[in-house]
């Protein structure tokens, strides 16, 4: 239910890819790309967090509440996954990444029947089709907070890769045939292409 969830957007990294800006903050059609993802997730779950390394007053302005990484150096989306998780009241967290603007507007819904379908699931995660297989998106899932101690210890060890990490888990795939809602943004010539398109 959607009651049992919370949405954790990811906004707490380094943007190397785009010269160090905050990708989140950048303007996409005149809105930060995080309003875009807010604007899609919002109405799938129970109350939206958004985990933030920097510009923590512009993400609070934007009516969320704001998680940090406890780990220093921008540590990864782990490190946010896990924030999202220690301050979420809901069982479950669903996680998304602050520039993929377009992500379906039925995430939640498929991504908990995903993991209700295959009994003994911990983690549901999103996959799509591409070269004839199927792609793991991993920082498009559905998490239980019981998972947080876990990941704390993995993240403790100096582990930082998503896979890796769900490696660990009985993972429920949760197939979407387009994979152009799971599109994220890298670079500025992207956000410049994706504007003009």
């Amino acid at each position: 239910m959607p009651n049992a969830i919370t949405g954790l957007i990811l906004a707490g990294g380094r943007g190397a890819r785009m010269g160090g800006a905050d990708k989140g903050l950048q303007a996409l059609r005149g809105m930060p790309l995080v309003t875009h993802v807010m604007r899609r997730l919002s109405p799938q779950v129970a109350t939206l967090l958004i985990s933030a390394n920097r510009n923590l007053e512009r993400y609070r302005a934007l009516s969320a509440t704001v998680v940090c990484d406890d780990l220093p150096d921008f540590a990864g989306p782990l490190a946010g996954i896990l924030a999202g998780l220690r301050a979420a009241t809901t069982e479950f967290v669903v996680t998304a990444p602050c520039d993929s603007p377009l992500l379906p507007t039925d995430l939640v819904a498929r991504l908990a029947a995903g993991l209700q379908d295959r009994p003994g699931a911990e983690v549901a995660v999103a996959v799509t089709p591409h070269a004839g297989q199927w792609r793991v998106q991993p920082a498009f899932m559905m998490v239980p907070r019981t998972l947080a101690d876990d990941l704390a210890d993995y993240l403790g060890a100096g582990e930082r890769k998503i896979q890796t990490w769900l490696a660990r888990h009985t993972i429920a795939q949760v197939p979407f045939d387009d994979e152009r809602p799971f599109y994220n943004i890298n670079t500025l010539e992207e956000l410049n292409d994706i504007e003009r398109r």
